[in-house]
């Protein structure tokens, strides 16, 4: 292996590498092969204390900066992200699997683009004057405090920053506990910061389990809490964070329909489907995975389908070639194949794939199920994974109440060629990020994030400043004060 993907030490705490090897064991396994390529270890109270102590000494002189100066050492960050992709890459490659062909355009390079729209932001961050006759009130935008984010095994590079961008721009702090399955890219995050010259201990990584993330959510000196993960463990932290009554965005998981009219143009259909299912080995929150594709282009539509699927190359994700790799982990691989064999169970016809790829690590086939009704569990449950689920309809009215008859709404998408039908779907889905013609962009200059059990706050966007910061007034008299006696 040319690139030795084993870090200094587990954590990253007030500047520097630190290590406690007292600490549960996390073996760091490539998805590509199964083999463990690195070790690390769990947090122990101690480091977790180290961790909350630095951040919240180095915070106060922090958020006493200017926007400007805050916004400054986050452009330069950015720039290092950039300058450093290939490197940044190839690590998020060895931690989730990912083909470097997607990890090289869509992970380090978005949570540059967060750093770079952060701190270009972060001068901007002001108040506002509200003249009262004579008297006047005028607004302070300041900071929560310490905050910390609890990322997923999808995107550890992307959500490192998606996270640490807004919440630094506003002038907190924040402990970053990344997934146990993918430890390593966010400590390639906090060695950046640093040297681009943030004051050590603004940016914390703390590694662990669910136990680490619930220290961390459950003391009293943590004034916000951002999670990306799944429902169940969403709930869990949200009701932890509410005993403190912590600000809290939770980024959660979906089962997001995609309406494909009869107008619709099948090559951009099909392309939709295919980023909306199966980039990232479909392993991403937002995914479309109940296609609902009308009856007079149904067979077209599969047959499309069916040819671009075979041009998908599957093999070792560090090549440039590889467009479709292993899935995370032998777990998640095994969850999906489950739920193939459940829709098939239940009747679905299976198109496309269902098997586990010969080879080693954790490679399954991407798998494509038609006839799929309403009430399977593949079309109620969230799979992540390549498992897309491809329902009739005919009568618009008929499909978006279908679509909105889930506990989800995360994502949306519609493909038609006529836009005032596009707008009026958008305008109808019961979701937080919704796509015309198009599926899963997510440019940082666009919120992010979910309606009903997908979660609250948005990510991105100048939206993203209100989940970070908070608002205090200061009411102004020019007069005398009268009081009753």
């Amino acid at each position: 292996m040319s690139y030795d993907p084993q870090p200094t030490a587990s954590h990253f705490i007030d500047g520097a590498y630190v290590e406690d090897t007292d600490g549960t064991p996390i073996p760091v396994i490539y998805p590509a092969t199964g083999e463990t390529i690195a070790t690390l270890y769990a947090a122990t109270p101690a480091i977790v204390e180290q961790a909350i102590t630095s951040a919240r000494k180095a915070q106060a002189a922090w958020a006493a900066m200017t926007g400007t100066e805050r916004g400054r050492i986050l452009r330069r960050a950015a720039d290092m992200i950039r300058e450093r992709n290939h490197d940044l890459s190839v690590l998020e490659t060895y931690d989730t699997g990912k083909p470097y062909q997607e990890t090289s355009v869509a992970d380090a390079t978005s949570g540059a683009d967060a750093l770079e729209y952060f701190g270009g932001l972060a001068g901007s961050l002001t108040g506002e004057h509200i003249q009262l006759g004579e008297d006047w009130v005028y607004t302070r935008r300041e900071a929560l405090g310490l905050c910390v984010g609890i990322g997923a095994w999808n995107y550890p590079t992307q959500i490192a920053c998606w996270k640490a961008a807004p919440a630094l721009a506003c002038g907190n702090a924040m402990i970053f506990k990344p997934s146990e399955t993918t430890p390593l890219c966010a400590l390639k995050v906090a060695e950046i910061l640093i040297e681009a010259g943030l004051p050590a201990g603004l940016f914390n990584v703390v590694q662990g389990m669910g136990e680490v993330g619930q220290s961390l959510v459950t003391d009293s000196r943590v004034d916000k809490v951002s999670l990306t993960g799944s429902v169940p463990t969403g709930r869990k932290v949200y009701a932890a964070a509410a005993e403190g009554i912590k600000h809290v965005t939770m980024e959660l998981g979906g089962k997001s329909p995609m309406i494909v009219f009869e107008d619709a143009d099948i090559d951009n259909a099909v392309s939709g489907a295919i980023l909306g299912n199966f980039y990232s080995s479909g392993q991403i929150c937002s995914n479309g995975t109940r296609v609902f594709v009308h009856r007079d282009i149904k067979d077209a539509f599969l047959a499309r389908l069916a040819e671009r699927l075979e041009n998908a190359v599957i093999g070792d994700p560090m090549d440039p070639d590889t467009s479709f790799g292993p899935m995370v982990s032998e777990r998640q691989m095994q969850i999906a194949l489950d739920y193939v064999a459940k829709g098939e169970a239940e009747g679905a016809r299976l198109i496309y794939g269902g098997k586990r790829i010969e080879h080693d690590g954790f490679y399954m086939q991407p798998t494509v199920f038609a006839d799929v009704k309403d009430d399977m569990v593949i079309a109620r449950e969230e799979i992540f994974g390549p498992v897309m689920a491809v329902l009739d309809f005919e009568d618009e009215a008929e499909v978006m109440a279908r679509a909105n008859a889930t506990e989800f709404g995360l994502a949306a998408g519609v493909f038609t060629q006529n836009l005032t039908r596009a707008h009026r779907v958008a305008t109808g889905f019961e979701a937080g990020t919704c796509y015309i013609n198009t599926y899963n962009d997510a440019p940082v200059e666009a919120p992010f994030g979910g309606m009903k059990n997908s979660g609250v706050g948005r990510e991105n966007s100048k939206a993203a400043i209100n989940h970070y910061s908070q608002l205090k007034s200061v009411y102004v008299r020019m007069g005398d004060v009268e009081a009753p006696f």
